[in-house]
């Protein structure tokens, strides 16, 4: 470790609070926020979208932007693999989710179609509930094979709902959502979302609603024609898993991310030193302090993510007295 690699440490970053038509007061309450404005639908934990490039909220790197750390530290900080295909721009986008009201129907384009239309990267995604009212849905994928004709005609004639396939959810449940699945978070759902940097959405149907200027929000029907996977039919579209107290369950592993729950009464040490990636913690329930291999010491709340970066090799997690929830997601390595 050089000189330069030592001033790294364990990164938290500023939420990017997101106000909604259909955002309520759950993100604020959930992550202890006395000040937030009213209608935030979603805060963004990590990011590296342009314009919503998440800031550097802890030590000595307070106010630095992520994309300033990338390329300042580079390798050092996302691991080689991810600085070699990605640059100074980070490959995930972390958020809550709170559902006050029903999301739009729509879908995310695949790598291929978003580079072929907008010169970006596609969207998958995955969804872990954190809380859910009695009785909220959501909608992923469909109960039937359609066409792409049919589904012309059916959003045309407002039956393309009809098709969707829709289930109740509860605190725990596991999706993910891959680009073409087209899918809905109901009203009542608060989720923690993982999904590739991207902020491309076609949006199919929007419940009519209108902005705060009264206008009919943009729908992208004719796009999302060419990014839906009409054969994605299934009884039930949630991944299962086992839940296992203090030991890392793996819930997700795609080439996108990887995701691991960590659902925590004991102490647990963590062996990174085979990872060469950045690893993100989400904290969905309770607290913990952690101690990296190098003696940064920290705590984590519920409602905070902090960024381990690539060159941790060992990390200790001890829960506070009520047990930890943690949600580990890393790209590459």
């Amino acid at each position: 470790m050089n000189i330069r690699e030592r001033e790294l440490y364990p990164l938290k970053f500023a939420p990017l609070l997101k106000q909604t038509l259909w955002g309520g007061d759950r993100i604020a309450q959930f992550k202890h926020l006395a000040d937030a404005a009213p209608c935030v639908g979603e805060s963004w934990e990590v990011s590296a979208v342009e314009g919503s490039v998440s800031v550097v909220a802890n030590g000595p790197h307070a106010g630095t932007t992520l994309t300033e750390m990338i390329e300042r530290y580079g390798a050092a900080l996302v691991g080689s693999e991810n600085y070699g295909r990605f640059g100074s721009r980070f490959p995930l986008l972390v958020k809550f989710i709170d559902a006050h009201q029903d999301l739009s129907i729509q879908v995310h384009p695949t790598n291929e179609l978003a580079l072929a239309r907008h010169n970006a990267c596609g969207k998958n995604e995955m969804w872990y509930v954190v809380a859910a009212d009695e009785g909220a849905k959501l909608t992923t994928g469909f109960k039937q094979r359609i066409s792409p004709e049919e589904y012309e005609r059916r959003v045309a004639n407002g039956s393309f709902a009809e098709v969707l396939h829709t289930c109740t959810v509860e605190a725990g449940d596991l999706f993910y959502v891959p680009a073409g699945r087209v899918h809905g978070i109901g009203a009542g759902v608060f989720v923690v979302e993982i999904q590739q940097t991207s902020d491309l959405t076609y949006r199919i149907f929007d419940y009519n609603r209108r902005d705060a200027q009264g206008r009919p929000r943009q729908l992208h029907t004719a796009e999302a024609q060419a990014a839906i996977c009409y054969d994605d039919v299934q009884e039930d579209f949630r991944t299962a898993y086992v839940a296992t107290p203090n030991e890392p369950v793996e819930l997700i592993a795609t080439p996108h991310f990887t995701t691991s729950l960590y659902d925590m009464t004991e102490p647990i040490t963590c062996d990174y030193a085979d990872l060469d990636a950045f690893v993100l913690l989400v904290c969905v329930k309770g607290g913990c302090t952690l101690t990296t291999d190098d003696q940064h010491r920290l705590s984590l709340t519920e409602g905070e993510t902090v960024m381990l970066p690539a060159l941790t090799k060992e990390l200790t997690i001890v829960p506070e007295a009520g047990g930890v929830k943690l949600l580990e997601t890393f790209t590459g390595g």
